[in-house]
């Protein structure tokens, strides 16, 4: 019989349920997460993965706030910076869910992983919003479930992946925060449904006058992504997108102002504002590290561009 999740409170920085060397081991997580922070949490995964061969098979519930847990497997290399409290995951979305907690949007999570910003955007904090979690890799979308489902089930839970038409594809990879479908038909893994964002229209999972941010963290097909979803993104929606820090040609950011015509807008960290760009050497100096991803958003919606401006206006009073 499986052992019941240790607990985690980010907020008090309590930890329950937990045996010594599980004690041990959190110690040791939150230390390498806080010196490796210094050079971007480079080779952080591959020291936690390691760790994790030595603790017993077993999930960690995180609180990520009073309404919001988040399960996965003890020591698991990418969520366990989550155990050091300083850490902040991908906080230029963050921004934008809390400054969006007053509006009526559904979150599209799409390659939504574990299920980390359905959890979020569907808790009190972040306004009670609600979320469509859509994740291709069985393995992941049973994680995923499981987070729907210790959270009240508040969120729906979709398993598919996101492309530029309907139909099948192969899912490949040996992570579960990078598997793709960009290797095509000959990349082995597991053949998975894919659909694209107009279909979720056509199949009634969402309406053309609702508002929308959407997440698009799919690995390599962001851009296909993005032409499967023409006439949703005409409407009140907000791309958020991933451009990978090795990708120095800034591919995604490229497509996004050549070829769509939507607005590109990045979080610039020096100047904590969200910057409407007509050129892409700001990425240049932005993406300072290589091995991780940084969002990017595009949008064609005066409702959301509004939107920007405000958080703009109050970036003198943020304090991260």
């Amino acid at each position: 019989m499986a052992q019941p999740p240790i607990q985690f409170d980010r907020t008090s920085g309590v930890l329950q349920g937990a045996n010594a060397w599980e004690r041990v081991a959190a110690l040791a997580l939150v230390a390498g997460s806080k010196v490796s922070s210094l050079f971007s949490h480079r080779g952080y995964n591959s020291c936690a993965n390691l760790l994790r061969k030595t603790l017993p098979e077993r999930d960690i519930a995180v609180r990520l706030n009073p309404d919001a847990t988040f399960a996965f497997p003890y020591g698991d290399g990418y969520w366990s910076k989550l155990l050091n409290r300083s850490f902040k995951y991908e906080d230029e979305l963050e921004l934008l869910f809390r400054d969006s907690a007053d509006v009526d949007y559904t979150l599209l999570d799409c390659g939504a992983n574990y299920g980390y910003w359905s959890v979020l955007v569907s808790s009190k904090p972040f306004g009670s919003r609600k979320a469509i979690a859509i994740e291709p890799s069985s393995k992941n979308f049973a994680r995923l479930s499981n987070n729907a489902k210790i959270n009240g089930s508040r969120f729906e839970v979709m398993q598919s992946a996101i492309g530029a038409t309907r139909g099948t594809a192969r899912l490949s990879g040996t992570k579960h925060e990078a598997f793709s479908i960009a290797g095509g038909a000959d990349a082995g893994g597991e053949v998975v449904p894919v659909v694209t964002l107009d279909n979720l229209l056509d199949d009634g999972k969402i309406s053309p006058d609702g508002k929308y941010l959407i997440k698009l963290d799919v690995e390599g097909v962001e851009i296909e992504a993005i032409k499967g979803g023409t006439r949703v993104l005409q409407g009140d929606a907000v791309i958020l997108c991933e451009e990978h820090g090795n990708d120095r040609n800034h591919t995604v950011s490229r497509y996004i102002l050549e070829q769509t015509p939507l607005d590109l807008i990045v979080h610039d960290p020096a100047s904590d504002r969200f910057e409407t760009l007509t050129e892409l050497s700001i990425l240049d100096r932005i993406k300072v590290a290589s091995h991780v991803g940084y969002n990017v958003f595009g949008t064609s919606s005066a409702f959301w561009k509004d939107r920007f401006r405000r958080l703009n206006a109050t970036a003198s009073q943020r304090v991260h």
